[in-house]
């Protein structure tokens, strides 16, 4: 017995060893996986790292691009009602491609720009004025040449607690604020386009007075709008003798600039205020003793104040809150030099004209993002703004003289948001020679004429 009872411990000992050698071999292997995980714990946080920097530089260093393609079918008709000529296209079809571009190379500046080809199906170049103005050729069909529409770069810093903000290049300066309801726009271009709706090429500087009013900024920009003759710039020869290249002489066909101040009096996202004041030097008229057009002819001013209120009451129903409520006042004040006339002044003088625009946009209550939108404008006999880019085949309804009523449907596609769409119709009577190209030289005379648009498209936006 004793001898089974040695044999047995004898082996629980040597097992006990055993055992005791395979807790020790166990711990070796998980000390040494224990340190090859750390070890990968660690090149992982270093490669973590390194992604981390190269998704920080990649941010900056690159540049978005979009695309909005619309195609338009409009329905014109005018008639002139003294004397019963009318005139008529019923498949005006056009399309209108934006290349949109945007970078942001550090934080605090960016740049943005917009290529534009705006046509109109089987025609040649359309316009005559050839060649076309470049504060215009983007923003009214005519042909299938590549325009620059936007391209400007914009700084934003502090001094102290006052932010700012510094920009130059081709302003975003067409749909601005109200218009772009009409347009099927969400976000607005930066000016008042009761007043200025129009490409123009200038320098800007904001100030932002948040800290003081909710939502508070001012612009103040300095731009131009026509360089002047400027001839002989190849050295094919001059009175002179020799060339004098983009050099002028002088005379009525002077630099036109201008300066603009504009911004938000008030925005607390139900309720906004804005005002603008354009100043144009060498504004277009008429020379009384060449009669002849002239483009220094003396001085505009251009003041507007445009409110909109995004949502009525306080969540009294999902109606209302979806419902945008606008109303805008602006007037246009022409003073001419001696020697000079501006739309139809005398001598020297001056005329001064005003015009209100009202609006509301509204759910359809049939698809899940589409708006109805009503609209009304009114202008007196000198009313003269500057809206070349005013997207109405008809002409610029906001530069009517007179009366014009418009209303439209946006609605997303097939329920698609890629596919804005819109059907419109503008009606416009003119008690006033039409205010088409802000021609200062054109004295106002009352007439009836009355036109017709009504509008069909559909954009693909990405």
């Amino acid at each position: 017995m004793n001898k089974i009872f040695l044999s047995l411990a004898v082996i629980s000992g040597l097992s006990l060893s055993a055992f005791a050698d395979d807790i020790s071999d166990m711990k070796e292997q998980i000390d040494t996986l224990t340190s090859k995980i750390e070890k990968l714990e660690k090149k992982q946080k270093r490669t973590q790292k390194t992604l981390s920097k190269v998704k920080a530089h990649d941010a900056y260093d690159n540049i978005k691009f979009g695309i909005d393609l619309r195609n338009s079918v409009d329905v014109l008709d005018y008639k002139d009602n003294d004397t019963g000529v009318t005139a008529y296209n019923h498949s005006l079809i056009s399309s209108r491609l934006y290349l949109t571009m945007k970078s942001s190379p550090m934080s605090g500046l960016t740049f943005s720009g917009k290529l534009a080809v705006y046509d109109v199906w089987g025609t040649e170049l359309i316009v005559d004025d050839a060649p076309l103005k470049e504060w215009s050729a983007s923003s009214k069909p005519a042909d299938t040449i590549m325009r620059i529409k936007e391209a400007y770069f914009v700084y934003s810093s502090s001094v102290g607690e006052q932010p700012f903000s510094f920009s130059i290049g081709r302003r975003p300066s067409t749909n601005g604020f109200l218009a772009n309801y009409r347009e099927n726009e969400k976000t607005a271009g930066s000016p008042l386009a009761h007043i200025t709706n129009m490409e123009v090429d200038a320098a800007m500087v904001k100030l932002s007075w948040d800290r003081f009013l909710e939502g508070a900024y001012t612009k103040f920009i300095y731009g131009r709008a026509h360089s002047g003759a400027m001839e002989n710039v190849y050295g094919t020869g001059s009175s002179y003798g020799y060339s004098t290249p983009y050099a002028y002489s002088e005379g009525d066909d002077d630099t036109v600039d201008f300066a603009i101040m504009l911004g938000d009096a008030y925005n607390n996202g139900q309720h906004e205020l804005m005002y603008e004041w354009a100043h144009i030097l060498n504004t277009k008229g008429h020379n009384i003793a060449t009669d002849l057009n002239a483009k220094a002819a003396g001085t505009a001013d251009l003041v507007a104040l445009s409110y909109k209120m995004e949502g009525v009451g306080d969540e009294i129903s999902d109606f209302l809150d979806d419902t945008i409520l606008f109303a805008s006042v602006a007037a246009t004040y022409y003073d001419a030099k001696d020697g000079y006339t501006l739309i139809g002044s005398d001598d020297g003088g001056s005329e001064s004209g005003y015009s209100y625009w009202v609006g509301a946009v509204f759910p359809d209550m049939m698809t899940e993002d589409g708006k109805f939108g009503l609209e009304f404008n009114h202008g007196s006999k000198y009313w003269t703004p500057m809206t070349w880019a005013e997207d109405t085949a008809s002409g610029s309804k906001i530069a009517v003289r007179g009366n014009a009523y418009e209303a439209y449907w946006n609605f997303n596609l097939f329920g698609v948001k890629y596919l804005a769409s819109q059907v419109r119709y503008t009606y416009t009577q003119h008690d006033y020679t039409p205010n088409i190209n802000c021609a200062g030289w054109v004295a106002p005379e009352a007439v009836d004429i009355t036109s017709q648009d009504i509008r069909v498209s559909v954009s693909y936006r990405y």
